[in-house]
């Protein structure tokens, strides 16, 4: 008795542990961080002083939850798919260790607190505009455009590119054409930083037959693309400056930082290893999440 006594604290505690990091990581909590800092951002800008506390807070819990129940609809779609590429075989549904049941349960117990938080909380344009988004992102980019085009990430890009918008509605209670410029950014960039993830992993969009656009076209065509796109980027990127809506410190930040993504963009098209695709993909993040900060600083020391 006295073993089954000392052995029960120790299996329960991380049998638990296990479960809650597999939940934990169908949310993908660090592109949902993501999210939410451009989230932060569009809040911010839509107002010349500080954000009420109530507004911050149930806006960023309610857009988090709709979102991250995106993220797990995803898992629970695509479980086939990752399962045979090496990037996500490890995933929890893969791996069983959540059922689609629990998973799909989860996704929609995350979706009814974050739509309840900003119906109540925020106002009701949020929470439709919040809802739409985790719509166009698990039922019309992953069921379907994911499977159908290899301009899916083109197409399907614009749900992951609302959170600036959410987070000006959340403060304003209308769409603005200032946060719908910060959606435009966004959009921009997606294509660039996804297919230069999907260059690195052809082998496995070929073999889960996804057609991604360097399955579909060619490595070469996806190459041109991105360079393309990123050039496309730079000219958008300029559009808040041009416009009056940031000062100098973005446009400086975002010249310097849209000339390292062009700088990587250049090298994988005509200079290319084995490492650059994902120096890309991985520079291409920081350029997102460095531009909106600057975009924040910008926003209170406009000069």
């Amino acid at each position: 008795m006295h073993k089954a006594l000392a052995a029960g604290p120790t299996k329960n505690p991380s049998n638990f542990y296990s479960t809650w990091q597999a939940y934990y990581e169908m949310t993908k909590p660090k592109v949902v961080m993501l999210l939410l800092l451009t989230a932060l951002v569009g809040m911010c800008l839509a107002s010349e002083t500080w954000i009420s506390w109530q507004i911050l807070l149930a806006g960023l819990t309610g857009i988090g939850f709709l979102s991250s129940a995106a993220a797990v609809v995803n898992h629970v779609v695509d479980r086939r798919i990752d399962s045979q590429m090496a990037r996500t075989f490890n995933r929890p549904m893969p791996k069983g260790k959540v059922t689609p049941q629990k998973a799909l349960l989860f996704a929609a117990a995350l979706s009814v607190m974050g739509y309840i938080i900003l119906e109540l909380w925020v106002n009701r344009l949020t929470a439709l505009l919040t809802l739409a988004s985790l719509v166009g992102y698990a039922v019309v980019y992953t069921m379907y455009l994911k499977r159908a085009t290899p301009q899916n990430i083109v197409i399907g890009g614009l749900a992951g590119a609302a959170p600036p918008l959410l987070g000006w509605a959340s403060v304003t209670g209308e769409i603005n054409a200032e946060a719908l410029l910060l959606v435009l950014i966004i959009f921009t960039w997606t294509p660039p930083h996804f297919w230069a993830l999907a260059i690195h992993r052809e082998k496995d969009y070929a073999r889960a037959q996804v057609p991604m656009l360097p399955v579909t076209h060619g490595i070469e065509f996806t190459k041109t693309s991105i360079l393309l796109y990123t050039v496309l980027l730079c000219v958008v990127c300029l559009l808040p400056y041009l416009i009056g809506m940031t000062g100098l410190i973005y446009l400086i930040g975002s010249s310097l930082l849209n000339a390292g993504f062009l700088y990587y963009a250049w090298k994988l098209k005509f200079a290319s290893t084995s490492e650059t695709a994902m120096q890309t993909f991985r520079f291409s993040i920081i350029h997102l999440m460095v531009l909106f900060v600057v975009l924040l600083v910008d926003h209170y020391l406009k000069f």
